[in-house]
């Protein structure tokens, strides 16, 4: 197995999690800092900021 793609779904991994972390706290400006990242780091992929 490749171990690249495992490291990189452990790290999106992650950033769900603290996504989720940042929406149950309901810290905004905590969710959009981390849906950047997400953006920046796989930016095939489209994220819903948070109003």
């Amino acid at each position: 197995m490749n171990t690249t793609l495992q490291k990189a779904d452990l790290q999106l991994d992650d950033y769900l999690d603290l996504l989720n972390l940042a929406t149950h706290l309901g810290d905004t400006k905590w969710q959009k800092e981390i849906i950047r990242k997400l953006a920046y780091t796989y930016p095939a992929a489209e994220y819903k900021q948070p109003q």
